[in-house]
């Protein structure tokens, strides 16, 4: 960019009238600014509304079937024998749980030996067997140490590990071998080595195998693991302690304070939209249609009447939704309570609805998933309008900003023109004044 210097002729500040006059020339480009701001800050808005729309819509989904909305509580008569953790499918219930066994693998230990590195066994090849399936190891001079079995074993992957302990005693060495499932049994037959200084590891039982064995109301039920999942339908057992003399007893029952925290998330989440809509009505766009749109739908589903249900209530302000002035929902805890000490799965029909009814939470999550939907919803069609408006605006200002750019030159060679205009008058006035004094002084 060329340096110019304004007004050493005229004395004018050109450059700050040249700045002025280009303001005045922008106003149309700055307006065009002005609309784009407006509408990417109403988009943003529209965004923001979409999250909230989505957050009310898994707080809806949470509540919509009878299992989601049940909160099951567990109490136990003994924490002893194992622990319990329930789902939202949790079968309802008094139960008489007895633990008879635990699960276990089965363990092997070899006698003791002073050392674990050096090489005193024999060569050749070992046979470990695992649930009636034999596998051959090889023994060479490299790997006859205790150290060197174990790693021979655990190298053959067989499902039986093996590790060396240190008992504390003058021969401390052991081999041990743990099977890595109940179901793995298993032997290690080491009359194949031969030629050591030192006797073949021998393996001694110390722990067989077994199932985990529990009784649920007189039933007999195993398992591999003593995690117990299928005992109870949506009830996970892990077993601490076996004792087939003591029956203990589990009791299922609904947590209300539970199903009211799910409730009363919908509640919040619901406000959260009315609130982001009544934040926006002091904003140019505050009275966009899309804003009346969604409010009109989620009033229009909250006052809603379910038809049909078999139930004591058809609407939630039965169960204690109560409208405020300024359009968001509370939750009488009181009336809620009452409704489910009443006639609870007829309070839960209203959320959840029956056997070809659709319960409140449903109409909710339906409305939602058509608002939130990534090609049809409201926001997606915010964006789409936004976007092909933002790109006009664009392609207006480029071309205005390129006549702006015309327009300066040309403002900038006509004052320049003018400097150059003065400056020859001036230099002619000067021209002028000194003839004149000339004149003068002759005729003195």
């Amino acid at each position: 960019m060329s340096i110019t210097f304004g007004g050493l002729a005229t004395g004018l500040d050109t450059n700050a009238i040249i700045s002025e006059l280009m303001t005045i020339e922008r106003q149309p480009i700055t307006r065009l600014e002005t609309d784009k701001s407006f509408f990417s800050s109403r988009l943003q808005a529209f965004k923001d509304l979409d999250g909230l729309l989505g957050s009310l819509q898994t707080k809806a989904e949470a509540i919509d079937t009878a299992a989601e909305i049940d909160s099951p509580g567990l109490k136990q008569s003994s924490d002893l024998y194992y622990s319990a953790s329930a789902t939202d499918t949790a079968g309802l219930g008094s139960y008489q749980i007895e633990v008879m066994s635990l699960a276990q693998v089965q363990k092997d230990v070899s006698g003791g030996y002073a050392d674990k590195t050096t090489s005193t066994f024999g060569t050749g090849n070992m046979t470990l067997t695992v649930g009636g399936t034999p596998t051959s190891i090889t023994i060479d001079a490299t790997n006859n140490s205790l150290e060197g079995i174990a790693k021979a074993i655990n190298d053959a992957a067989t499902g039986v590990t093996a590790t060396v302990i240190n008992d504390g005693t003058s021969s401390p060495y052991r081999l041990v071998l743990s099977g890595d499932a109940v179901d793995k049994t298993f032997t290690l037959d080491t009359s194949g080595l031969s030629g050591g200084t030192d006797t073949n590891p021998a393996m001694t039982t110390t722990q067989a195998a077994q199932q985990a064995h529990i009784q649920v109301d007189n039933i007999d039920i195993y398992s591999n693991s003593n995690t117990i999942a299928d005992a109870i339908p949506g009830v996970t057992l892990d077993l601490l302690k076996a004792d087939a003399t003591v029956a203990t007893t589990l009791s299922v029952s609904v947590d209300q304070d539970a199903t009211k925290s799910k409730i009363q998330d919908f509640v919040n989440a619901y406000n959260a939209i009315v609130n982001q809509i009544s934040s926006q009505k002091d904003a140019d766009w505050g009275n966009d249609a899309g804003f009346r749109t969604v409010k009109r739908g989620l009033q229009s589903l909250l006052t809603t009447s379910i038809s049909g249900l078999s139930g004591s209530y058809s609407s939630l302000a039965e169960l204690g939704f109560e409208t405020q002035k300024d359009g968001t929902i509370s939750l009488n805890s009181t009336t809620l309570s009452k409704a489910m000490d009443t006639d609870y799965k007829g309070m839960v029909a209203v959320f959840a609805g029956e056997t070809g009814i659709d319960g409140i939470s449903k109409k909710f999550a339906d409305l939602l998933t058509g608002m939130t939907d990534t090609t049809d919803g409201l926001l997606a069609s915010k964006q789409k309008s936004t976007d092909d408006t933002i790109s006009r605006i664009d392609d207006r200002i480029g071309r205005l900003e390129a006549r702006m750019e015309i327009r300066e030159k040309t403002l900038r060679s006509q004052f320049a023109a003018m400097e150059s205009l003065v400056s020859a008058m001036n230099n002619q006035s000067s021209f002028l004044s000194q003839q004149m004094t000339n004149l003068a002084n002759m005729n003195k």
